[in-house]
């Protein structure tokens, strides 16, 4: 029995949202953490900091927070600070599913993260995010699906989903990899008794790897809302770098914005965008991504970050496949 229509991430006030990946785990792949992270990383650390983040977005008007299985506690402390805060009017909960958590707690583990899309993998985490968040999970994700992910082709899977859907919560896919172009698109036709089974795509977008572009376009005249993640590319595009900084610099300059609201911009620009994520691990850089909103620069510019400074997708997944966890 359908509960209540599936909710829009049009309806946020605010274009930005916060995705936790950097603050539910004491390890990523996101430059500068030995700088932004408190020291010894322990639980109780990472949770003040997750809560102290998730207070300044919220009262600089965030309204929708992406989380996931498998980054780290990053569903707990969400839902602990949902759980202290009282009413908190407009918050929209996104997660993830098909990964799990496997590094215990460890920068160093050999293994951070084990990806799964089958249904009994759907069935315990879907119960577990559950259990966290109740009746106030509004999004969830099948995490980082590739071309040939199963949850392209799992009728059984596709059911479940639906079902979900049924209950009011709606359902989308994230990807990843150099072929994000063919697996959005695969996403598209995918249907239970003529009804579309994934009505959100949460995709890397940025300067350097902007080959999704065209299928997300094509995700958005399709009724589909489009979440961008990884607008920095993990950082790559918020620090100093000689190799980007001749055709960054100019703009920064031209325009008075820092590098990280910059490029965050050019992804707010994309006309088929809905929500772009920040990833921010301090109050400090969330209040310097937020003014990415307001960046003004004409077409010349926008074109000159994209045409200049994107690479092939293989490049980029390559480059981001061997930065380290740290």
């Amino acid at each position: 029995m359908v509960t209540q229509p599936p909710p829009s991430l049009a309806d946020v006030p605010h274009r930005i949202g916060l995705g936790l990946a950097a603050l539910g785990r004491p390890g990523y792949i996101n430059l500068g953490r030995e700088r932004d992270l408190p020291p010894g990383r322990d639980v109780a650390a990472m949770r003040r900091r997750t809560h102290e983040v998730l207070d300044f977005a919220y009262a600089h008007g965030v309204r929708y927070f992406d989380a996931a299985r498998s980054y780290g506690r990053a569903e707990e402390f969400l839902a602990e600070w949902l759980d202290a805060g009282g009413d908190r009017p407009g918050v929209m909960v996104g997660s993830k599913w098909g990964y799990t958590y496997t590094a215990g707690w460890r920068v160093d583990a050999e293994t951070h993260e084990v990806k799964d899309h089958s249904v009994g993998v759907y069935d315990r985490q879907l119960a577990e995010t559950r259990a966290l968040f109740g009746d106030r999970l509004d999004l969830y994700q099948v995490h980082s699906v590739t071309p040939d992910s199963p949850a392209l082709t799992d009728p059984v899977l596709h059911r479940r989903l639906v079902a979900l859907a049924g209950q009011g919560v709606a359902v989308g896919i994230s990807t990843s990899g150099p072929r994000q172009r063919d697996a959005i698109r695969a996403a598209l036709d995918v249907s239970v008794d003529g009804r579309p089974v994934f009505g959100s795509v949460q995709s890397t977008w940025n300067v350097l790897e902007p080959s999704a572009g065209p299928a997300l376009a094509e995700a958005h005249e399709a009724g589909r809302t489009v979440i961008i993640k990884e607008g920095l590319a993990n950082g790559r595009l918020a620090e100093r770098d000689p190799r980007l900084d001749a055709v960054l610099a100019p703009v920064a300059e031209a325009t008075g914005a820092s590098y990280d609201a910059l490029a965050l911009a050019a992804a707010l620009r994309q006309p088929w965008v809905d929500v772009v994520l920040s990833g921010a691990a301090t109050e400090d850089q969330l209040a310097s991504n937020l003014r990415a909103t307001d960046v003004r620069f004409d077409d010349s510019q926008l074109g000159r970050l994209v045409t200049e400074l994107a690479q092939t997708p293989a490049a980029y997944w390559d480059h981001r496949s061997r930065m380290p966890w740290n």
